[in-house]
């Protein structure tokens, strides 16, 4: 991954969070000076927009503040919260209404609404920022700290059997079950999708990862290419011949491409000869798995990662190869999303479990006298 693609990321993130700043109370602004050394951008910006959400429920639902300006805030007001505004603030993420102003100053209203994953981080955050506070003597005590996390119950693992696996891929070479349109373009990306497909499932490596993926990132003769993790770590990731292959082959087509100024050197390229953005894959990886995974709705490129997460530890059985690999800095993240993959040896359990076998030819067990 280039560093001018990391630089105009972060440079977009940080212009993002100063924006969000300028929305919220001066308490918010220094509490992000605070743990800025602890964290990253968009840990931050995360945490902005969720302050956000939570300002503007004081401001909108909670009677103490009864339409309160969010950026009039301040630590007066930060002291009449309560445990009770809190855990209100729970239910209300369930279900909100959020007003938006276009550039003619028009007003519509959107609905939103958060699952369990939503609602937990978004009160994690209000944690962290609680806890800010009450340690700098702004409040005191700490209200978020009495609201417990909602439960997460944990979601059955999707992936891609292998099947599925060599159906997606055939599907993303011929194109044969998509439709008249997309079979129109097909003809400009086959080649492009193979690879991306290709090097999702035969490697493993993030959305992000790939579309910050430059040409001058891969080498062929050795088969590896250079990833940028999170955090900013570089690894060198290798391929078998089959993605090489499919990669080569793309690359060949790519390098007659005229890119766009400022994306002349981005491997995979939109049709409109920019950097293909996230959304873009994850769009195109749900048109090819709607075909070769009908009845599994949400398989994402995150899916494949645990694809291929699933399917190496089912050959190596090695944890500690596929958290390297994956790029978790943690095994108990690997055990965590690929508990399943545990499945196979737990059923195989059974075959080595004998409890009673008959033994040819031997006499019936006489009874021991000397057993009570």
């Amino acid at each position: 991954m280039s560093n001018d693609y990391q630089k105009q990321t972060a440079r977009k993130r940080t212009e993002d969070l100063r924006k969000l700043e300028r929305e919220l109370p001066r308490c918010c602004l220094d509490y992000f000076i605070a743990i800025e050394s602890q964290t990253g951008t968009l840990t931050r910006l995360a945490y902005a927009y969720d302050l956000r959400t939570f300002f503007q429920y004081l401001s909108a639902e909670v009677r103490t503040f009864d339409g309160k300006e969010i950026l009039s805030f301040d630590d007066d007001d930060l002291r009449k919260i309560t445990k009770g505004d809190i855990e209100r603030y729970g239910q209300y993420l369930t279900l909100y209404y959020k007003n938006d102003v276009d550039a003619d100053g028009n007003v519509s209203s959107r609905e939103l609404e958060n699952a369990e994953y939503g609602k937990m981080r978004k009160l994690s955050s209000l944690r962290s920022f609680f806890k800010y506070l009450y340690a700098d003597g702004r409040i005191p005590g700490n209200p978020a700290e009495l609201v417990p996390l909602p439960k997460r119950h944990e979601k059955a693992i999707i992936r891609l059997e292998l099947d599925e696996v060599a159906r997606i891929l055939d599907e993303a070479e011929k194109g044969e079950n998509l439709s008249a349109r997309q079979q129109k373009y097909h003809k400009l990306t086959q080649k492009r999708d193979l690879a991306m497909l290709s090097l999702f499932l035969g490697t493993g490596i993030r959305v992000s990862e790939c579309v910050g993926l430059n040409i001058d990132d891969f080498d062929f003769s050795q088969n590896a290419f250079v990833v940028t993790r999170k955090g900013g770590a570089e690894v060198m990731l290798y391929l078998s011949e089959e993605v090489s292959q499919a990669l080569r082959d793309y690359l060949a087509e790519r390098l007659e491409i005229e890119a766009l100024p400022g994306h002349e050197n981005a491997f995979f390229l939109s049709i409109q000869r920019r950097r293909i953005t996230q959304r873009a894959v994850e769009n195109l990886v749900k048109k090819y798995a709607a075909i070769a995974a009908p009845l599994k709705k949400k398989i994402s490129p995150h899916k494949l990662r645990s694809t291929y997460g699933t399917n190496l530890y089912r050959a190596t059985q090695d944890i500690y190869l596929v958290a390297d690999v994956l790029g978790h800095s943690d095994v108990n993240t690997t055990r965590k999303h690929y508990a399943a993959m545990l499945e196979d040896r737990r059923r195989s359990a059974a075959s080595h479990t004998v409890l009673r076998e008959e033994i040819k030819g031997a006499p019936d067990a006489q009874e021991d006298p000397a057993v009570d």
